[in-house]
């Protein structure tokens, strides 16, 4: 793979989702997963409920004239707009209450409730209750741990993969034995992984089980040697998904620093996007040093060093960690490809995929369902597409409602056999989704012409 500056070996592999127990005793001391891997939680006292802390945010109401707090409002995770109207609908009860009604405050300064005192909680009102009875945040493990074999005792205790990292650092001896990689070379993986999440919300953005994708690229190790790895994957990574459809203007970076670093990392920036519910991470690009083939080799007694030909060194390799949420991914596409538009005269409202990842490429679509030489020479034409490309028939209804139709699923081009296919020349409608646009092809030339806008040959 050839991507920027940097001439990539990727090797891919697939690791089991279940990880036992010794191996995560082990990992206790190295990875930090069993008593690190977890999100800071608060409880509602009264109606039992849980939140993140991390996505609940407090700003003191304090008013204009006098500079005297009155109390606190509380918002959960939302766009500023929504969190705004919220906070404001919140202190204007609150002012009522307190014989303040209509009284002018400062603006909100909000800081998320893990930062919140003592003082400040028992004023701050629950997201539940509407009352100050949460309890001061604390650690919630994310791990989903089971069982595996007949007995349900500590030895049987397994836990389900949290990211997919792990499992390609287990098996990096073996990789690279079988592989005979020189350094730089990287492992890919593609699967699911599992966290307990404290909220799943906001669509498929946050849930319990999702698909990851992740790459670790080994490099050489020195101070001087990871920053130019890491500066290329964040613009390939960039680079990547804008060729898919994602829209720039939504994109951007939040670059981790101080706290903000995981335990492991060197260096960590993130690529944002700005969903309809506010900012989020969508992919992060993390050194993370050699911190985690140092853990396992000392945890297993194994040696991973790597011997250069080249300097005649040995070392434990670093490497550089581009990981990415699939389901997060498809999310991002569809606010990037949400439209709308007039066409005659009527509101439209249509997915611009981009065509090479369109769920459907192309639909099919006889002028008249009762025709049988319409519907013979458009299903011909179909099971020829449907070799190549994910492809829909639609037969029913006016022609005009079914390309509505088509560009609601984001289907990039119809094709319509009508009287002009069977009885003159052999040619077809072929009309393109976002211009809306249709020009008149011979059959034989309508796999070409789509694979050229499909595929790009």
């Amino acid at each position: 793979v050839i991507t920027g500056k940097i001439f990539l070996f990727i090797f891919s592999l697939y690791t089991c989702v279940r990880t036992h127990n010794y191996i995560m005793r082990q990992k206790q001391n190295t990875t930090g997963h069993l008593d690190g891997f977890s999100d800071p939680m608060v409880d509602c006292k009264e109606t039992k409920l849980r939140f993140r802390a991390d996505q609940l945010f407090y700003a003191p109401v304090v008013l204009k004239e006098s500079g005297e707090r009155v109390g606190y409002v509380l918002v959960q995770e939302a766009n500023d707009e929504d969190m705004m109207k919220d906070a404001k609908k919140q202190a204007k009860k609150l002012l009522k209450g307190t014989d303040n009604k209509g009284a002018e405050i400062e603006a909100f300064a909000f800081r998320d409730l893990t930062e919140a005192t003592e003082e400040e909680m028992s004023e701050i009102p629950s997201p539940a209750s509407g009352k100050p009875t949460l309890t001061m945040p604390r650690d919630f493990n994310l791990m989903f741990q089971t069982n595996v074999g007949a007995m349900s005792d500590e030895a049987s205790v397994a836990y389900l993969r949290p990211e997919t990292a792990q499992g390609i650092f287990i098996n990096f001896k073996n990789a690279m034995g079988t592989s005979r990689a020189k350094i730089p070379f990287g492992i890919a993986q593609i699967g699911k992984a599992f966290r307990n999440e404290i909220t799943p919300r906001n669509f498929i953005f946050r849930s319990r089980e999702f698909e990851q994708m992740e790459v670790e690229y080994f490099i050489p190790p020195g101070d001087d040697v990871w920053e130019p790895f890491h500066k290329q994957w964040m613009e390939d990574s960039k680079d990547f998904l804008t060729s898919l459809g994602l829209r720039e203007d939504l994109m951007g970076w939040d670059v981790h620093e101080g706290d903000g670093l995981a335990h492991y990392a060197r260096a960590c920036t993130d690529i944002t996007f700005r969903f309809p519910f506010g900012v989020q991470e969508l992919m992060g690009i993390a050194a993370r040093g050699n911190f985690d083939l140092t853990q396992h080799s000392e945890g297993s007694g194994k040696n991973l060093d790597y011997f250069c030909d080249a300097t005649k060194e040995k070392y434990i390799p670093h490497c550089i960690e581009p990981s990415l949420g699939v389901d997060r991914l498809f999310l991002a596409l569809i606010c990037s490809a949400y439209a709308e538009d007039e066409v005659g005269g009527e509101k439209r409202n249509y997915l611009s995929f981009s065509p090479k990842i369109a769920p459907v490429k192309v639909s099919v679509l006889p002028l008249l369902k009762n025709k049988e030489p319409l519907v013979k020479a458009a299903r011909e034409l179909y099971d020829k597409l449907r070799t190549r490309w994910n492809v829909s028939w639609d037969a029913t209804g006016a022609i005009g409602r079914r390309y509505r139709r088509a560009d609601e699923v984001g289907t990039p081009f119809c094709v319509t056999i009508d009287f002009d296919t069977i009885e003159k020349d052999g040619s077809v409608t072929v009309r393109d989704r976002d211009t809306t646009e249709q020009i008149r092809i011979p059959m034989e030339e309508v796999i070409p012409y789509l694979s050229k806008q499909i595929d790009g040959y």
